[in-house]
């Protein structure tokens, strides 16, 4: 067995922290078996990585590895992609088409974004995981295949198990042994040298000579925490490489390569529900300014009906005084445009809050005349509704059911009314 050293030369690993020592330590550990494996981190830590030592150092190691990005592929494929297809399947389908599981037997998939799998296709792999088999796309026999999976991910997956988005079965069918790759922020030591190693590479990629970084860009630079990990690192190298006539790169320099300012090593706590939180509260708040706005109605509306009925309009406006503030203000105020409008919608007395002789001759008059106006709003409103149905019945010559169909209601509805109104 290959000591971690070596293995570190070979597929050219850089940094000597413990945690990424004891990721490649189990991966040697359990490549000579044919256990699942499931390697997790941030994006850009380098889980492509571990897959490939454990094929090389696997009995498998002469047959066939296939790397999938399972996030690339779309979801109307994947099953095809992955277990094949047999002609006329689907649209398309114009030939018969071997999947990754039965190209690779005997040999090593590697699943990258297995988290991004969808639920149809997942169960499909708890069954290749169980007993190695599967079934092509549009075929009913079922093919056997012996391959070795290992899969990666950057989603928490406790956290899609809970959201239903990754079957709880499926994962620990994959994750008999998990591997977890640090990211780059926890590796402070290992980002200098690695930074160094990029640099370098891109110098006699480009043929000039290699960037240097002054003492304080150095301090800046294990400051910064690498959200991109890896892969950031390697950008911005070859951006400085590339785009620096100094050879000697400064602080300050380097400040302006790295995104949004973010040069603090210090952990942030962002909720991720902050936006929905937010309108929910504002939500709760409009509702409660709408109930006490229908409150304050009610009110109103039962206090003119006092004064509009009681002989004592002084005692009900003293009983009343809170509510009579609390909608129209002091007694010298003057009512606004809206309170004017609700006051004329309410049909109340001009202005509420003064002494209004009991048994007024106005209140009645007005009392008398909303009756009137109501009375003749229904009147107008019944003859309308005569006049419809005479016409429709008409237009339709006396066919009752394309009246209905007509008038938007149902036939039953159609003979309760020309009943009613002996039509």
């Amino acid at each position: 067995m290959e000591n971690i050293q070596a293995i570190k030369q070979r597929f050219e690993l850089i940094g000597n922290d413990g945690k990424l020592n004891r990721a490649i330590e189990k991966a040697i550990q359990v490549a000579p078996t044919d256990i699942s494996v499931l390697v997790t981190g941030e994006s850009g830590v380098g889980k492509e990585s571990i897959p490939k030592i454990i094929h090389s150092l696997s009995h498998r190691k002469h047959a066939k590895y296939i790397a999938v990005n399972c996030g690339a592929i779309p979801e109307g494929t994947i099953d095809s992609e992955l277990f094949g297809h047999e002609k006329g399947a689907f649209t398309g389908a114009t030939q018969t088409r071997s999947g990754y599981f039965e190209v690779a037997d005997g040999g090593t998939i590697f699943l990258d974004e297995v988290g991004e799998l969808p639920l149809t296709t997942q169960v499909r792999l708890l069954r290749v995981l169980e007993n190695g088999e599967f079934l092509k796309v549009g075929s009913s026999q079922v093919q056997k295949t012996n391959v070795r999976i290992v899969a990666a991910t950057n989603v928490n997956m406790f956290e899609a198990i809970k959201k239903e988005k990754f079957r709880e079965d499926l994962y620990y069918r994959l994750s008999t042994v998990e591997i977890n790759i640090p990211p780059l922020r926890e590796r402070k030591d290992d980002i200098h040298l690695l930074f160094r190693k990029f640099a370098s590479d891109f110098g006699q990629k480009y043929k000039m000579p290699t960037i240097r970084l002054s003492p304080e860009a150095v301090d800046l630079l294990l400051k910064y925490r690498w959200p991109g990990n890896i892969r950031q690192l390697r950008n911005i190298a070859e951006q400085i490489s590339v785009l620096e006539g100094k050879r000697e790169v400064s602080a300050a320099k380097l400040h302006g390569y790295l995104p949004n300012s973010m040069t603090t090593n210090l952990p942030a706590v962002v909720g991720s529900n902050k936006k929905e939180s937010d309108f929910s509260n504002e939500r709760e708040i409009l509702y409660k300014v709408l109930f006490d706005m229908k409150s304050d109605l009610n009110d109103l509306k039962k206090l003119t009906l006092e004064l509009l009925q009681n002989n004592d309009a002084e005692k009900v406006q003293e009983e009343n005084e809170t509510l009579i503030r609390k909608i129209y203000g002091n007694k010298d105020d003057h009512r606004t445009p809206e309170q004017n409008e609700v006051a004329e919608v309410l049909q109340l007395p001009e202005p509420l809050i003064e002494n209004t002789p009991p048994s007024s001759p106005v209140q009645e008059d007005r009392y008398h005349f909303a009756e009137e106006i109501q009375e003749e709003e229904t009147l107008s409103l019944q003859q309308k509704e005569i006049e419809l149905i005479k016409k429709s019945l008409e237009r339709n010559r006396g066919k009752r059911k394309a009246a209905a169909s007509e008038l938007g209601i149902s036939e039953r509805t159609l003979y309760r009314k020309i009943k009613q109104y002996d039509l």
